[in-house]
C-alpha cells in the first residue's frame, strides 16, 4: 500500500489514464471547473479520488478504465467485491476496526459504488455475522461489537460525504419503524442518498411513524425513506403506516421503503412511491428525482 496521500489524491496523468483522455484534457478540466482539483505547493494539481469518481460514476465524463484509480488502494489487484467480503467478515470477528474502518474507506475510494458496496459486501457479512449469532456458532456481544465496528466505520465515510457535499440540496428524512432496532440499514441508505447529492437525515432505529410523520412536517423533505428490518406486529405496522403515507401524499413527499422485513404480503397492503429489494434501487430513484448538476460543457469531448 502506498502513503496516505496516494490514496486519497490522483495525478493528473493517473485521472487521464483512467478517463481515457489526455493529460492536457485534464488539465483544462481543472482550469474550466469541471475537475475539482488542489494545487500542491509545488504548484502541482492533485485531484481527490473520490471526487473524480463519482463524477465518472454519475456519467459526468468519459471513461476508459476506472480500476486504474484503485491501483493506490488495493495493490494492482483488480476489485474482488468477494475478496474484500471476506477480509471485512474477518476483521469484523476478531473486532478489528482500524481493518474494518480501512476496508470500506479503500473500497468506496477505489471505485465501489456505495450502493454496491451496500447490497454486495457490508449487507451480506452482517447478515452472516448476524446468523452466526443465532446458530450459537458466535456469541451474541460478537454480533453486538461488529455492529458497531461496521457503524463507526460507516459514520466515517457518511463525515466525509457531508464535508464535500453542495450547498444546495433536496431534504431526504428517515428512519426505521417503532420496535425495528436495526441500525445499519438506515444508516446505510443515509449514505447511499448523500452520495447521490441529497441533505439526508437519520432519525435512525425504533422511531415511531407519527413522530417520522411529525418529522416530515417540520423538515420539509423531497423524499422519506423507512427501512423495516423487523416487525413487531404487521397489523399495528400497517395501521400506522397507512397514517403516515396519507400525510406524506397530502405533503407532495416521494415514500421509498425497503427492508427484509416487507414481506410480498404486507407490501401488497401498503402505498408507496417506490420499493427496493437492496439500495442500488434506492440510489437510482434518489439520482431520477433529484439529477446531480451537471458541469460546465467546455471542454468535453463530445459523447458517443
Amino acid at each position: 500500500m502506498h502513503g496516505g496521500e496516494d490514496t486519497q489524491y490522483i495525478s493528473t496523468m493517473r485521472a487521464a489514464n483512467a478517463l481515457g483522455v489526455s493529460i492536457s484534457t485534464v488539465k483544462r478540466w481543472v482550469d474550466d471547473g469541471i475537475l475539482p482539483a488542489h494545487r500542491t505547493a509545488g504548484g502541482h494539481r492533485k485531484m481527490l479520488r473520490a471526487e473524480v469518481l463519482a463524477l465518472a460514476r454519475q456519467g459526468e465524463l468519459p471513461h476508459r478504465d476506472l480500476t486504474g484509480l484503485s491501483a493506490a488502494s488495493f495493490g494492482n489487484q483488480p476489485l474482488d467485491l468477494q475478496s474484500i467480503s471476506a477480509a471485512l467478515l474477518a476483521a469484523v470477528l476478531r473486532g478489528d476496526s482500524t481493518e474494518v474502518s480501512a476496508l470500506i474507506g479503500r473500497a468506496y475510494h477505489s471505485g465501489v459504488a456505495i450502493e454496491t458496496l451496500s447490497d454486495q459486501v457490508i449487507a451480506p457479512v452482517m447478515m452472516q455475522v448476524g446468523h452466526d449469532s443465532e446458530t450459537a456458532r458466535i456469541e451474541v456481544w460478537h454480533e453486538h461489537r461488529g455492529t458497531q465496528l461496521a457503524a463507526a466505520a460507516l459514520y466515517e465515510l457518511k463525515d466525509e460525504l457531508a464535508a464535500r457535499a453542495e450547498r444546495k440540496r433536496p431534504v431526504a428524512v428517515g428512519g426505521t419503524p417503532e420496535g425495528d432496532p436495526y441500525l445499519l440499514a438506515t444508516l446505510l441508505a443515509q449514505i447511499v442518498l448523500l452520495d447521490a447529492g441529497w441533505e439526508a437525515v437519520n432519525l435512525g432505529p425504533n422511531t415511531p411513524l407519527a413522530s417520522l410523520t411529525s418529522a416530515m412536517r417540520e423538515l420539509r423533505p423531497r423524499l422519506i425513506w423507512l427501512s423495516v428490518s423487523y416487525l413487531e406486529k404487521s397489523v399495528d405496522f400497517l395501521r400506522a403506516y397507512r397514517e403516515f403515507y396519507q400525510a406524506a401524499e397530502q405533503m407532495g413527499v416521494a415514500v421509498a421503503v425497503g427492508g427484509q422485513a416487507l414481506g410480498e404480503m404486507i407490501r401488497s397492503a401498503m402505498p408507496y412511491t417506490t420499493y427496493g429489494d437492496g439500495l442500488k434501487h434506492l440510489a437510482a430513484f434518489a439520482r431520477t428525482l433529484h439529477p446531480r448538476p451537471k458541469p460546465p460543457r467546455r471542454g468535453r469531448p463530445p459523447r458517443h
